[in-house]
């Protein structure tokens, strides 16, 4: 796997326009950052009523409006789209963005986006082997002439993918089930996501990642270690210690969680000693959430002052 830190950027997409979206991505690309993302959720969640733009959809207008930066989702979980028709879309996007698509998958959490629209939610151990059998199909689909699978909750008999994907698009495994997930992401994963609640648990998470690499035969160094993470960055230290308060406070528990013992934060030579932190425990990519209204003026300054600390 390669040193060079990968740095990725979510977009606008929960109560944000389609506006702002394009204008973010285009910004984002500008400034240097690698790739782009957006969460896959039907729901604005916690709350249903809140309007979200759809993540294949949208990642597909993004492509059509940028040239180099990668497109990934975290995470499209299972069940939620018939995998033989997910495949397509995911290759279809993968055609028009010019081969710039990374696959984000996890187990999904959030019961009402599913049974709201009569999908079924089940438990966590069939939506681990849902995620498992998707992930195998996926990769079938998109390099086999004909794929048969037979399994609990996917079923292809000859299926075909046609046009496969200009590359075979890299496979995200986010989560933090040091088991059967992160199992999962041994054998069949590219990237695995360490989420932004873990973010305190980096080490021990990346050395049970490990553990199941051992356990298949992989090299952990061909598997790169991705951290969802929220990124407050100031000139100052008091304007940053004044934004991670009123960060933690608007993003909870998920992506606000111990983000002063843990997270990166602070001013720009502050957030790279805290790049640098998660660099030696394992962490080559980072997929940041930055804070503040119009994201793009924390980005500039993380673009200008620590990007080229890592170029």
């Amino acid at each position: 796997m390669p040193d060079a830190l990968h740095f990725g950027i979510t977009l606008p997409q929960i109560k944000r326009s389609w506006d702002e979206a394009r204008d973010a991505a285009q910004a984002f690309e500008r400034l240097g950052f690698d790739s782009l993302w957006v969460c896959d959720h039907m729901y604005g969640v916690p709350n249903p009523a809140l309007p979200i733009l759809e993540a294949w959809s949208l990642l597909a207008a993004v492509g059509a409006h940028t040239d180099r930066v990668e497109l990934g989702t975290l995470v499209t979980p299972p069940l939620l789209r018939n995998v033989g028709v997910f495949a397509k879309q995911v290759a279809t996007v993968d055609h028009t963005s010019g081969g710039r698509v990374i696959a984000g998958l996890g187990a999904g959490w959030f019961p009402p986006e599913f049974e709201d629209y009569g999908i079924a939610f089940p438990p966590i151990g069939a939506r681990m082997t849902a995620l498992d059998e998707t992930t195998r199909a996926l990769k079938a689909l998109w390099t086999q002439q004909r794929v048969d699978l037979e399994g609990e909750f996917v079923r292809l008999r000859g299926a075909v993918c046609e046009p496969k994907p200009l590359r075979r698009p890299p496979i995200l495994i986010g989560g933090g089930g040091e088991r059967r997930l992160m199992g999962i992401a041994a054998r069949e994963a590219d990237i695995w996501n360490n989420m932004a609640i873990a973010q305190g648990q980096l080490a021990s998470k990346v050395e049970a990642l490990r553990r199941r690499c051992d356990e298949v035969g992989r090299d952990p160094q061909t598997l790169r270690v991705s951290q969802q993470c929220t990124v407050v960055i100031a000139d100052s230290e008091d304007e940053a210690r004044a934004a991670l308060a009123k960060a933690s406070r608007v993003f909870g528990g998920h992506m606000g969680a111990s983000l002063e013992e843990h997270g990166i934060w602070g001013t720009p030579e502050r957030v790279i000693e805290g790049i640098e932190r998660h660099r030696a425990q394992g962490c080559t990519m980072f997929v940041i959430e930055f804070f503040g209204r119009d994201t793009r003026e924390p980005a500039r300054l993380f673009s200008e002052a620590v990007l080229p600390a890592f170029a």
